[in-house]
């Protein structure tokens, strides 16, 4: 992105609270995908089984993912997610799929840009933005994951950097406006994005304005690697943010006392977005939009946040009934000048 083009969406920010989209996952599940629907004709013979690799469809169902943008957008959404959560070589590797994570990432970006270029050209006053999803992948840095060896590590930082950074390429050559590091549970792994998108960044000479997305994992108020909100923001701090806040494992009612904090000590935007409520006995998510609506608004009351969205169990109805009620509200004033 040019300077230009990263200050016009701080200049939103400052005026308006902005709207992000709500759950890929949820939304998918409405297809009710088979096995078939996953391969498509190009894996038509893979040797595994493919069922559930939800950032495959980017190549095999593109014109579900591309719907599923439109009903967001169509639903009030400033900001669409591209469908790369878990687009890595190493969470790939799942699926012996590591050497399709820049194509993945290159594809779910060109058809989210495509959506949102349709929405700005037909309301040039309103534009809509794509963000780079980064999750967290199915690795950490700092814990074991086996007890009789704490010392072991399933994943080194340098590893990280070297996915991340395949997957930050393929993103920028998709043309997103912004990169989204969310749903982070370890830090470390963050911290291996945020140096990536670093090194890509100055090895193109350009600059994508970046937003942070912790995990708030219990009623501890900490991170799955242990990190108490403060900690988290002093963490990521060295990297200029344009936002950073907190998304999934929490719903909006759990998720607001950390948030209190969070703006408190940000000097950046903040953001929020929360799943619908807290998953059922069949793991499922049955707040209704009303419902979210209503405990979003005490966000917005108390000028918590600046960029409101949906994660797990959310449609685009609860994004409809956020962003109609963010309208109402000014967003977060920041202290200090990013």
């Amino acid at each position: 992105m040019t300077p230009a083009e990263t200050q016009q969406i701080i200049d939103v920010l400052e005026k308006r609270i902005l709207v992000l989209d709500g759950a890929m996952g949820t939304m998918l599940q409405r297809y009710n995908f088979d096995e078939a629907d996953f391969r498509g004709e190009r894996f038509k013979n893979y040797h595994l089984s493919l069922k559930g690799n939800n950032d495959l469809l980017s190549l095999t169902q593109p014109e579900a993912i591309a719907e599923v943008h439109r009903q967001y957008f169509e639903a009030g959404a400033d900001i669409v997610e591209t469908n790369t959560f878990s687009a890595t070589s190493i969470a790939m590797a799942d699926y012996d799929m590591q050497d399709l994570a820049y194509e993945l990432n290159l594809e779910s970006a060109k058809i989210a840009r495509k959506i949102a270029d349709e929405f700005t050209q037909a309301d040039p006053q309103k534009r809509r933005f794509v963000a780079g999803s980064i999750g967290p992948t199915n690795k950490t840095a700092s814990l074991s994951p086996d007890v009789n060896r704490p010392e072991y590590r399933a994943i080194t930082f340098d590893e990280l950097r070297i996915a991340y950074k395949e997957q930050v390429e393929g993103l920028f050559d998709g043309e997103v406006d912004l990169l989204l590091v969310e749903t982070i549970f370890d830090t470390l792994n963050a911290k291996a994005a945020l140096f990536a998108i670093d090194e890509v960044q100055e090895e193109r000479n350009i600059d994508i304005p970046i937003m942070v997305s912790g995990t708030i994992t219990d009623a501890s108020g900490r991170t799955l690697s242990g990190q108490t909100v403060e900690a988290f923001v002093t963490s990521v701090s060295h990297m200029p943010l344009l936002s950073i806040g907190f998304n999934c494992a929490l719903g909006a009612e759990q998720l607001e006392p950390y948030l209190k904090r969070l703006a408190r000590q940000a000097t950046c935007f903040t953001s929020a977005h929360p799943n619908a409520g807290l998953p059922n006995a069949f793991g499922e998510y049955d707040q209704s939009a009303e419902e979210m609506q209503a405990l979003i608004e005490d966000y917005l009351k108390n000028e918590l946040v600046n960029i409101i969205g949906g994660c797990c169990g959310t449609t685009p109805d609860h994004i409809k009934a956020i962003a109609d009620v963010a309208q109402k509200y000014q967003p977060r004033k920041l202290e200090v000048s990013i």
